[in-house]
């Protein structure tokens, strides 16, 4: 059995270690400087005086400086790369991987940069795995609504609409414009209930594949003009990643139709070198000041599948890129 005692204080004597070779770094450099200024004073023909005489002040204030600026110095550069650390740590973000600092040439402080790096890969790999879980959820849910809607919602308006049907063929003359339209208000919500289910859970992707959920998708938007481009020879992908795919073209294509104010989108699912590539482009206003919850989903479901997110905006147009790797 493990003396976890023992596990414990190796632990803790691990934690302390940079602490210690710092302390032990700054205690030698402050011990050098005391004794180069003592055998200076020692074998200098400079004295002071008892008491001090007002010539020898400048002396003993240059020294002084002396001493404070190479200290200074020396710590400086001990220093410096816990800065480098504490800038890493302002900026971290767990949706942006690959934020690490370099585990050389950083002296006594390498290990205090090692356990830092090691802390963010835990942390990655944490809350990949639990956005992994709530996405799942979220797909499930998704599907559950889009069956209610379709099975429930969906066939209560379809017996409602049969029923106007044949009201309005008894109804009497003065009545049937007035119950046309009626008609035609529920065939509306009909139709809106099937396209969000639609929405909800793309059935297309499961039975046509990604190309054409693509080309529904963007029949979806009749608003925009979608200039679409999706390479014939794709590779073999897993179904996670058509998800996510499909997943981030759509609330690409939903964010530009409701905040761009575009009348124009270039979309293209594209393998150069081995590397699948998704790029929504439009024309609009742009200018993104900040990310959304809808960016920040689409960062999420982009570490799922271990692939690179950017999203580029300028005053002609917002660019979403997604990079798979091989």
């Amino acid at each position: 059995m493990i003396d976890r005692s023992v596990t414990a204080e190796g632990s803790a004597g691990r934690a302390l270690r940079p602490t210690q070779a710092l302390f032990r770094r700054l205690l030698l450099i402050n011990g050098l400087l005391f004794s180069a200024a003592t055998l200076v004073l020692a074998f200098s023909p400079a004295t002071v005086s008892a008491p001090v005489q007002i010539t020898e002040i400048p002396v003993l204030v240059i020294g002084l400086l002396l001493i404070l600026a190479a200290n200074a110095v020396l710590v400086r550069g001990s220093l410096a790369p816990l800065d480098a650390l504490a800038t890493l740590m302002q900026r971290v973000d767990l949706l942006r991987a690959s934020d690490r600092l370099t585990e050389r040439d950083h002296g006594d402080v390498t290990h205090l940069v090692h356990t830092f790096n090691t802390m963010l890969d835990r942390l990655e790999a944490e809350r990949s795995e639990s956005s992994a879980h709530a996405l799942a959820a979220q797909e499930a849910e998704r599907q559950r609504i889009a069956r209610e809607l379709h099975d429930e919602i969906g066939q209560s308006l379809t017996v409602v609409l049969l029923g106007l049907k044949r009201t309005v063929d008894r109804a009497p003359a003065e009545l049937r414009e007035e119950l046309h339209a009626m008609q035609e208000t529920v065939r509306d919500s009909l139709d809106e209930v099937r396209q969000v289910a639609r929405r909800l859970r793309p059935g297309v992707l499961a039975d046509l594949g990604l190309q054409s959920a693509l080309h529904a998708l963007s029949s979806e938007f009749g608003e925009l003009r979608v200039n679409r481009w999706v390479d014939h020879d794709l590779p073999e992908l897993s179904p996670d990643v058509e998800l996510v795919l499909y997943r981030i073209a759509q609330e690409s294509l939903t964010n530009v139709a409701r905040h761009a104010g575009a009348a124009e989108v270039d979309l293209s699912l594209t393998v150069r070198r081995g590397q699948l590539t998704l790029r929504v482009t439009d024309n609009g206003t742009g200018g993104i000041e900040h990310e959304g919850a809808g960016i920040r989903g689409m960062r999420e479901r982009a570490l799922l599948i271990g692939a690179k997110l950017t999203v580029t905006s300028t005053v002609d147009g917002t660019d979403v890129c997604l990079r798979v790797p091989r």
